[in-house]
């Protein structure tokens, strides 16, 4: 969404009603919201409960200086922008503000259609940094997230996410590790009126323990010992998004109760902070253990339970739409092998495909074809290629001719996976599975051999 087509919500601070009203009547409208206050107490308060895009701030209030309620303002809203109105007198402080971080300054009297462009201009800086930060949290794939198959349990995932995407209401999605949880998360998005905003994605399970409220919820400067400046949680960056929190089950039974208020009241208060804030948020979870479960077991809040229950959607695991294997094998070796080659998977290969249960789901299949990538031999992936799992076999079963030692074995799909990667050895040993200090070790083996 384009800042000439977003709502701007702007907080006009001045002690004289009449410059109040005047800006709230004549420069207010659909767009751009307007809310006026005359004290520095009054802007204060509301800084803290509600999201602000613009500040227009007078110099002198009665109970304060504008000076000061740009410095709460930068702390609480980074990404706003300020505005000084100033008399003719104070042009020197308004260029000092400005020195400190303001957009601008308006004398006294002001001109409403300059005012008007100056307020459009900040408002496009203050999307443009949110636009930024986004970028850097965000953590959606690449491309428009598929549902790949034709399965009728695919089918029914399918007509539950166009159901539930365009309400609000919280969505449950449960399944085994590597069904596709992320994907679906991403089409609800997608598909509700909430895609032109942030998805932000947060796995549970690697919340750092100490610091989880503090990730979730954000803490004011000084909240605690190292907190030198204010940061903002999760819950603020996917303000009128969705946030999506992965293994849901994972989270400390503590913190559920926190996280249901939110759910249900979209207020949070941060770390070190008094006051509760607004937030627009829509809730997707996902989560492969049985919460129902967690619950008899006291892992998890009953009353948690019960309102992320609300609407959910059970993934299927793999072995139960194996119809679904060519096209998902057709999908993935188009987006491994984007541009190249048409890659085969030969019959036999398929069959062992087809008959094995794919305890890992999709995200196995997936990197079963990364491997046979590796391996294939003149652009087809044999039997050779697939892991002894799959074929009830060794690498060289079916062959005539000696086993080669296991040194051998290792050196040469070593070997094959930097040819693959272009010899960068960070994407060799995430594909192997191991660190790059281990890489690097076995390599220096290797060539000393």
């Amino acid at each position: 969404m384009t800042p000439a087509m977003e709502t701007m919500h702007v907080l006009v601070v001045d002690d004289e009603p009449n410059i109040r009203r005047l800006v709230e009547k004549e420069l207010g409208n659909q767009r751009r919201r307007i809310t006026t206050v005359g004290t520095v107490s009054e802007a204060r308060t509301l800084f803290k409960q509600e999201t602000f895009d613009l500040a227009l701030l007078d110099m002198r209030l009665p109970d304060g200086s504008g000076l000061d309620l740009l410095i709460d303002f930068q702390e609480l809203a980074p990404e706003a922008q300020v505005i000084i109105i100033t008399g003719f007198g104070d042009v020197d402080n308004a260029v000092r503000a400005m020195k400190m971080g303001a957009y601008d300054y308006i004398t006294k009297p002001f001109d409403l259609d300059r005012l008007a462009l100056v307020m459009e201009k900040a408002f496009q800086r203050t999307c443009l940094q949110r636009e930024n930060r986004l970028l850097r949290h965000t953590q959606a794939e690449q491309g428009s997230p598929k549902l790949v198959g034709q399965s009728d349990a695919l089918e029914n995932v399918r007509f539950l996410i166009r159901k539930v995407a365009p309400a609000r209401v919280p969505v449950l999605l449960t399944g085994e590790s590597g069904t596709g949880k992320n994907v679906v998360a991403q089409l609800i998005h997608e598909l509700s009126d909430r895609s032109a905003r942030p998805l932000m994605v947060k796995n549970c399970g690697t919340f750092q323990k100490d610091l989880l409220r503090s990730e979730l919820f954000g803490y004011r400067k000084g909240a605690f010992t190292g907190a030198t400046e204010s940061y903002e949680g999760l819950l603020s960056f996917a303000h009128k998004g969705t946030l999506f929190l992965d293994e849901i089950g994972e989270l400390p039974i503590e913190v559920q109760s926190a996280l249901l208020r939110v759910i249900e009241n979209q207020t949070f208060r941060r770390v070190g902070e008094k006051n509760e804030q607004k937030v627009n948020v829509r809730f997707i979870f996902a989560t492969n253990r049985d919460l129902h479960e967690e619950v008899e077991a006291g892992r998890f809040s009953e009353a948690m339970y019960h309102r992320l229950n609300v609407f959910n959607i059970p993934l299927p695991p793999l072995r139960n739409r194996k119809e679904d294997i060519p096209a998902l094998i057709e999908s993935f070796i188009g987006r491994l092998r984007p541009g190249d080659r048409m890659v085969r998977i030969s019959d036999r290969t398929m069959q062992c495909l087809m008959a094995y249960d794919w305890p890992g789901n999709v995200r196995e299949l997936q990197n079963v074809l990364e491997r046979g990538l590796i391996l294939s031999e003149g652009d087809v992936i044999t039997e050779r290629a697939l892991p002894l799992e799959l074929t009830g076999g060794g690498v060289m079963a079916g062959i005539d001719q000696p086993f080669l030692p296991l040194r051998e074995v290792e050196r040469q799909h070593i070997l094959a996976v930097l040819q693959y990667v272009g010899g960068s050895r960070t994407r060799a040993a995430d594909i192997l599975g191991i660190g790059r200090k281990t890489l690097y070790r076995k390599l220096q083996a290797l060539s000393d051999s």
